[in-house]
């Protein structure tokens, strides 16, 4: 079983990291109101951007190898795995 945990836990501190970083400079702006601080910002969002974007990568190349085991899994005790992106019925609606 894949955990879940120790990557969403990455993910809420980058984008957490990015928030804060952008409220201190917001605060800072409103010090001083330079290009400097404007560029700073920038520069904080993206970082918090590209952190975002590794956590979700990170996260799908997690999920596509919890469905290989599934596959797996599902192979050696003789069932026959949906193909992708296939939904299973069930009998509760959502």
């Amino acid at each position: 079983m894949v955990a879940w945990g120790p990557l969403a836990a990455k993910a809420v501190g980058a984008v957490a990291s990015g928030v804060a970083g952008v409220a201190v400079v917001e605060g800072v702006k409103k010090l001083s109101g330079g290009r400097a601080v404007h560029e700073s910002a920038v520069a904080v969002t993206t970082l918090g951007l590209r952190a975002a974007r590794a956590a979700e990568t990170g996260a799908e190349r997690v999920r596509l190898n919890t469905a290989d085991v599934v596959a797996e899994a599902r192979e050696r005790i003789g069932e026959q795995a949906p193909p992708p992106g296939a939904v299973e019925k069930h009998d509760h609606e959502h």
